[in-house]
């Protein structure tokens, strides 16, 4: 597949505003304001198209509100459950497939206010950034943009990031040894030049992953966010229910897929998961899935 120049200069430069704004929102209470869109594009130098793409996206993801001749105004906090609320452990089947990546852009950057908060260091501090598209059998499939403390991984090479398990590479090149990661997962749409790389149509469904890895003392090492296909990947979490005795108390909250209320005595729901791609699996990081 050969990546179009102009649509990935375009993801990019969206990928930027949209983290600009997700900034701005961080430092917010719901119900504030934002800057207007005209003020947000003199302030990063953008087209209103621009703007409007990453706002959007925004938007469907629940984190902006548009009120017609207001402004935009950030959005009620979600409401978030944990699958695994006792820290029981999940597991990933390897992935079916050739898994292959494409890097879009792989530089030293400073961090920033917004990636410095979840790695933990100063938002003057560099990080390698990389985006890369990440192919099954030659057909895209997602879109990653990942963020690594310089200091950690000062002779990364475009090689690691194109070949292999990038956890393994971490591991026997760098001398880092991932032991956590906590991963959210929302629905979104792709703009047009999402779309574009992804071969698919503008506005198709797709799947919005968050995550930061931590090492085996807790020290984060990378934040990632992914944007999947959601026409080739799913989410499949096997639930386990043991009797017990008791019934739980109205405070244990609530188990995925099980409705408020309908909780059944048992042991404390244990799950697996993997992600399915059309005609295959994944999971483990290096051969597909939301890792790296």
């Amino acid at each position: 597949m050969e990546i179009d120049p102009a649509a990935s200069r375009a993801v990019l430069k969206r990928e930027r505003v949209r983290d600009t704004i997700l900034e701005l929102i961080e430092e917010r209470r719901p119900g504030d304001a934002i800057p207007s869109e005209r003020a947000l594009c003199a302030r990063l130098g953008v087209s209103r198209p621009t703007l409007r793409a990453a706002v959007d996206q925004l938007v469907v993801a629940g984190l902006l509100v548009r009120e017609h001749g207001r402004g935009m105004f950030v959005a009620a906090e979600k409401i978030t459950q944990e699958l695994v609320p006792d820290r029981r452990t999940f597991s990933l089947p390897r992935a079916a497939g050739t898994w292959t990546s494409r890097l879009l852009e792989f530089s030293t950057v400073s961090a920033g206010a917004r990636v410095g908060r979840r790695l933990r260091i100063s938002p003057a501090a560099d990080i390698r950034y990389v985006a890369r598209l990440r192919l099954v059998d030659g057909s895209p499939m997602a879109i990653e943009y990942l963020h690594v403390p310089a200091d950690l991984v000062p002779d990364l090479t475009s090689d690691e990031l194109e070949n292999g398990d990038l956890y393994e590479h971490l591991g026997e090149r760098h001398g880092i040894q991932v032991g956590e990661a906590v991963q959210s997962i929302e629905p979104t749409v792709l703009t047009r030049d999402e779309a574009g790389l992804l071969d698919v149509p503008e506005l198709s469904p797709a799947l919005l992953f968050e995550r930061l890895t931590s090492d085996a003392s807790g020290r984060p090492v990378e934040y990632v966010h992914s944007i999947y296909r959601g026409d080739r990947y799913r989410i499949v979490s096997r639930l386990a229910l043991g009797p017990r005795s008791g019934r739980p108390s109205p405070g244990d909250g609530h188990h995925p897929g099980i409705p408020p209320g309908d909780s059944l005595p048992g042991e404390p729901v244990t799950f697996s998961t993997r992600g399915v791609v059309a005609g295959g699996l994944f999971g483990r990081s290096g051969e597909g899935g939301p890792g790296s």
